[in-house]
């Protein structure tokens, strides 16, 4: 478990952290969201103890990271792909690591397994593409079968099918009880992967909830509906206690988005009052939508309509 409890971390007047709290709890997979510059990779530095915080707490299995005794075996973290020596070899670099920590070294060969860089063993890493890299560092994580893992950005530079072994690593990994924390970009994957969601904009906590809970307070979920009579059924809709509003995306006037009543309701009330009905499909958001919603406010870089970043 890594338990967050008012983490603060200023640089001079930047506040790069302020007052996080959080739980990540075993057995799922946790995702880490925020925009650029939220605070995400200081807040992961702070966890494993690369960062010392200005006030508050990180712990992991109930210490901080300075405090294991042998942190490999209860944290594996990859939050720098490219943090191997560019002239050893992918076998030379992870044994030295384990050799540090008095790990057998036939689990460095377990590990290339894994990660599928057994036929690339010998191989300088500097000479590494991004995504073998990124399998690298994912196999330094897992040297010391850790029961806690920390991965940012694991995804970055990876093919299709890196990409779904990740998925289905992150997966079996809390199948089996362990605490898996995750920081993406990527929403896709993450609606795919994550099962709880912690999301952070300028510091700040700003979401701390399951998939599910997330998605559903969007307010651009709804059932999109499309009639020729749609002044008069916005009157009937409201009258009857739903919430319309031009459907996002839809530049046509008679498009509509209705919260508060589903499709089989609408589509009966249209038809009680002879009003023809053109499209009629409930909106679910999707993760990247749900996410910009929350953090309209917190985006530190923002392109304006000249094309220059505000």
């Amino acid at each position: 478990m890594i338990e967050v409890t008012g983490l603060s971390k200023r640089y001079g007047d930047k506040t790069a952290v302020d007052h996080l709290t959080f739980t990540v709890r075993p057995g799922m997979v946790t995702g880490f969201l925020g925009p650029n510059g939220a605070g995400k990779s200081t807040t992961l530095r702070m966890i494993v103890g690369l960062d010392r915080p200005t006030s508050g707490t990180a712990t992991v299995c109930g210490r901080p990271y300075h405090q294991l005794s042998t942190p490999l075996h209860t944290v594996g973290a990859m939050l720098d792909a490219k943090a191997f020596h560019t002239g050893r070899t992918a076998r030379n670099h992870l044994r030295g690591i384990a050799a540090s920590h008095h790990i057998p070294g036939k689990r460095v060969d377990e590990v290339l397994a894994m990660v599928g860089l057994t036929s690339a063993a010998h191989r300088r890493a500097g000479g590494f593409s991004l995504g073998m890299s990124q399998r690298l560092g994912i196999a330094a994580a897992l040297l010391g079968d850790p029961q806690i893992l920390i991965l940012d950005e694991p995804v970055n530079g990876l093919d299709p099918e890196g990409i779904q072994w990740v998925r289905e690593f992150m997966r079996s990994m809390a199948d089996s009880g362990r605490t898996v924390l995750v920081s993406s970009h990527l929403m896709s994957e993450m609606q795919d992967t994550a099962d709880h969601l912690i999301v952070i904009g300028r510091g700040r906590l700003a979401a701390d909830s399951s998939m599910a809970e997330f998605l559903a307070r969007s307010s651009h979920n709804g059932t999109v509906v499309r009639s020729p009579h749609a002044a008069h059924l916005v009157r009937l809709l409201r009258h009857e206690g739903a919430a319309v509003d031009a459907a996002p995306g839809r530049s046509a006037p008679d498009t509509l988005l209705v919260r508060g009543m589903d499709a089989p309701r609408i589509g009966e009330l249209a038809g009680r009052n002879g009003l023809w009905l053109h499209e009629l499909a409930p909106q679910r958001v999707s993760l990247q939508e749900a996410f910009m919603e929350l953090t309209a406010d917190a985006v530190e870089y923002r392109v304006t309509h000249s094309g220059e970043a505000a």
